[in-house]
C-alpha cells in the first residue's frame, strides 16, 4: 500500500482519489476549502454525482507525509502553491496541463524548480475526470527523467483501469498536455461556428502539426507527440464537449455566456505561445486574437484560409 497525497479536490485530483482508494492505497485529499463538510458529506464539489469512498481522508492541512504526492491543481496555481507549501513526500507528480504564464515554464518543469531535491514527473494523456472516477479503461502518460524512478512511479500509480505508459522526454509530455488545449479551442469554435466536421478534422490534423512544430523548437522529441500525451490528448479534447476547453472555443464563435469561473488553460498557452514571434503557430496566433478580442470569428477565419498554398 502506498501512501499518496492528492493537493487539489478539483475534479481531477477527485477523480483520482476516488481511484486510488479503490486500488487500497491510504489516500488524503488535501482542499484549501470546504474540508470538514466535504469529510463529512463525501460529496465532490467540483465532481457531481461522485460519493468519495470512506477511506480517503480529506484536510485542509497541507503538511501530508507521503510516499508520492500528486499536485492536482491548475498550471496557472501550481507555482502559488508551491510557494505557500512544499509537500512532504519524495516523488512529486504533476498533474496540470499547461504553460505557467509567470515563468513561461511547463507544470513539472516549475515543480522542479521549486522541490530540487525530489523527483518529479508529469501526468497527462486523454483523461476525462468523470471517465476515471467511474473505473472506466483510461492510458496516460507519466514523463520522469530518471527512466528508473519513472518506472518505479509506473508500477505504484498504475491500476487495473489506469494503464500508465512511461517516458524520459519530460518537456515533450508537458508540451502535448498543454498545446493541444490550444487546438480543442479552435476546434470548438470551429463546430460553434457550423463550419462542420470535415472542417474540425482538418483543423486537428494542420493543430497537430503545429504542436509538432513548437514541441521540436522547445527540443522535445517530435515521437513524443504522437502518444498519448499529445495525439491522444488532441483527438479527445477536439472531440467532446466534455472538454472545456471545446465548449470555451464554442462559445467564443457563438457570443454564448462564458461560466468566468472554468479552467481554460489552453487561452493562456495560446497568448504565451502567440507572443513568440519566432514560432509559425497560425492556430494559437488566431485563437489568442479571437479571445482578446483583436479579430472577430469571420476575421480569424479570413486569415487562416487567405495563408499561402504548400507541400503538406
Amino acid at each position: 500500500m502506498t501512501r499518496l497525497a492528492i493537493y487539489g479536490a478539483g475534479a481531477f485530483g477527485t477523480a483520482l482519489a476516488v481511484t486510488y482508494a479503490r486500488a487500497g492505497h491510504d489516500v488524503t485529499l488535501w482542499t484549501r476549502e470546504r474540508a470538514p463538510e466535504i469529510a463529512t458529506s463525501r460529496e465532490a464539489p467540483r465532481l457531481p454525482g461522485v460519493t468519495l469512498p470512506e477511506a480517503v481522508a480529506v484536510t485542509d492541512d497541507p503538511g501530508i507525509a507521503a510516499d508520492i504526492a500528486l499536485l492536482a491543481v491548475p498550471t496557472q496555481s501550481l507555482g502559488d502553491l508551491l510557494d505557500r507549501l512544499r509537500p512532504d513526500a519524495p516523488r512529486l507528480v504533476s498533474c496540470a496541463k499547461g504553460i505557467d504564464m509567470g515563468s513561461g515554464l511547463g507544470p513539472a518543469t516549475l515543480v522542479s524548480r521549486a522541490c530540487p531535491d525530489a523527483t518529479v514527473a508529469q501526468l497527462t494523456g486523454p483523461s476525462f475526470a468523470v471517465d476515471i472516477a467511474a473505473g472506466l479503461p483510461t492510458a496516460l502518460t507519466l514523463a520522469c527523467a530518471d527512466d528508473a524512478e519513472g518506472e518505479a512511479l509506473q508500477s505504484a500509480l498504475s491500476t487495473p483501469f489506469l494503464r500508465l505508459y512511461r517516458t524520459t522526454d519530460v518537456i515533450g509530455a508537458e508540451l502535448g498536455g498543454a498545446l493541444k488545449n490550444v487546438i480543442a479551442i479552435a476546434a470548438g469554435a470551429v463546430i460553434g461556428a457550423g463550419l462542420g466536421d470535415s472542417a474540425r478534422a482538418a483543423l486537428i490534423a494542420r493543430g497537430f502539426a503545429e504542436m509538432r512544430r513548437v514541441a521540436r523548437a522547445a527540443g522535445a522529441r517530435e515521437e513524443t507527440l504522437t502518444g498519448l500525451s499529445g495525439l491522444g490528448d488532441l483527438v479527445l479534447t477536439c472531440g467532446s464537449e466534455k472538454s472545456r476547453n471545446f465548449r470555451y472555443g464554442a462559445a467564443l464563435a457563438t457570443g454564448a455566456a462564458i461560466d468566468p469561473e472554468m479552467t481554460v488553460e489552453g487561452l493562456h498557452t495560446a497568448r504565451g505561445i502567440a507572443a513568440d514571434a519566432t514560432l509559425d503557430t497560425p492556430i494559437a496566433d488566431a485563437v489568442a486574437a479571437l479571445a482578446d478580442g483583436r479579430l472577430d470569428f469571420a476575421a480569424v477565419l479570413d486569415t487562416l484560409l487567405a495563408r499561402p498554398l504548400k507541400a503538406e
